[in-house]
């Protein structure tokens, strides 16, 4: 076995890396997971995720996990109303029905509650908290690793699930990601019930993609029910340093979504009409499509730290636990007579699926940010393509 009497380092403890670790702990490897957070509860989770049959599912299959899934997946949080600026229905997927075992069924499930199944499908020790990558160093044949809390520890595999501002990826390759030229705004909005009533009654506890402008609004509900949504505009890469905005500060970006959204109707004004509303800008950024370099003989990386994508495809946690399943299998595949072996046929494989997701992904972005967006949606959804 590949990895027999070898230490294998995760450093990020996202779903890609825990995904992983609990893969490969299933078949008697040894493995630590090194993540950031001071503990699993320190940071509340993003907004939903909707996973695919042939990816994030797969994966959850693979790892044993599915049944967990079932439990806690949110039924109905996967159906989408596309509307247009003034929040008029022009597709609505309600009274649509499917589950598992279709190929089109994309089941939603909150971020936090997926992380819960994938943790708790590890022993305890497993994850060791409040570490922070700050520097790595070749050390024999493995790594060195030092956190920012002054811990190090020796591995001698190490994988890069830290996502898009990897420490990791920069030891693999110099190649950086392009400003895709759309900046989000994301932010929560809690008690939406109470607070955005009308988008709430909107939601039905699914999904709204409104478009207009050349603009995007997608706001999802949760399973505790709040919100969360992120507006996409085309900006310049420092749009969000320039403009000045505070995004911690409701009033602030009220004012600039007023603007920015002048002629929308008034009931997006609920997603900013609370001063509880925290938003933080975010500009969208893609790896290079044509992405390569050597494998070393320990080290690789995976979901956003190798390929980071804009999210208007809905493939970032899907790609990030399919690299996991894929990587585990070369990793414990007799097939391959050294890991450097191993990681070179993973990676391979891993930037040719990525190219192709990416490529798609960044189409979407400018169709779903182009005059005639709308109708190009409906059309997408509906299986008329030509639509628009």
């Amino acid at each position: 076995m590949l990895l027999q009497n070898k230490q294998i380092a995760i450093v990020g403890g996202g779903p890609g890396g825990l995904t992983l670790a609990r893969l490969l702990k299933q078949t008697g490897a040894s493995v630590t997971v090194y993540e950031r957070d001071r503990n699993r509860h320190e940071r509340v989770q993003g907004g939903t995720l909707d996973l695919h049959d042939e990816s994030g599912l797969a994966a959850l299959r693979a790892a044993g996990l599915l049944d967990e899934f079932k439990a806690r997946y949110r039924p109905g949080a996967d159906k989408l109303r596309l509307t247009d600026e003034h929040a008029t229905v022009v597709l609505d997927e309600h009274a649509a029905s499917a589950t598992f075992g279709d190929a089109a069924f994309r089941p939603e499930i909150d971020r936090g509650p997926l992380r819960d199944i994938l943790l708790d499908s590890l022993a305890t020790d497993t994850v060791v908290w409040d570490s922070q990558l700050a520097s790595m160093q070749p050390v024999g044949a493995g790594w060195q690793l030092t956190f920012r809390s002054g811990a190090t520890a020796t591995a001698d595999i190490v994988i890069g699930a830290d996502g898009a501002n990897s420490r990791i990826r920069p030891l693999l390759t110099p190649s950086r990601p392009f400003y895709s030229g759309v900046t989000v705004v994301e932010g929560t909005v809690y008690d939406a019930a109470h607070n955005a009533p009308r988008i709430h009654e909107l939601l039905q506890g699914g999904k709204i993609f409104a478009l207009a402008d050349a603009k995007t609004l997608v706001v999802s509900a949760k399973g505790d029910g709040s919100l969360n949504f992120y507006t996409g505009c085309k900006t310049a890469e420092t749009w969000a340093r320039d403009s000045g905005i505070n995004f911690s500060d409701a009033a602030q970006v009220r004012a600039w979504f007023r603007q920015a959204f002048a002629g929308w109707d008034d009931i997006w004004q609920e997603l900013f009409a609370h001063e509880t509303t925290h938003c933080v800008a975010r500009p969208q950024y893609c790896m290079p499509l044509d992405q390569t370099w050597p494998a070393q003989p320990n080290l690789t990386l995976l979901g956003d730290a190798a390929h980071l994508m804009p999210p208007y495809a809905g493939e970032g946690v899907n790609m990030a636990m399919l690299d996991a399943l894929e990587l585990s299998n070369c990793l414990t595949s007799e097939a391959f007579r050294s890991v450097q072996a191993a990681i070179a046929h993973y990676e391979t494989q891993m930037r040719e699926r990525a190219s192709a997701v990416a490529g798609d992904t960044m189409a979407q972005t400018e169709a779903l940010h182009a005059p005639g967006a709308l109708a190009y949606l409906a059309g997408l959804f509906s299986g008329d393509e030509t639509t628009g």
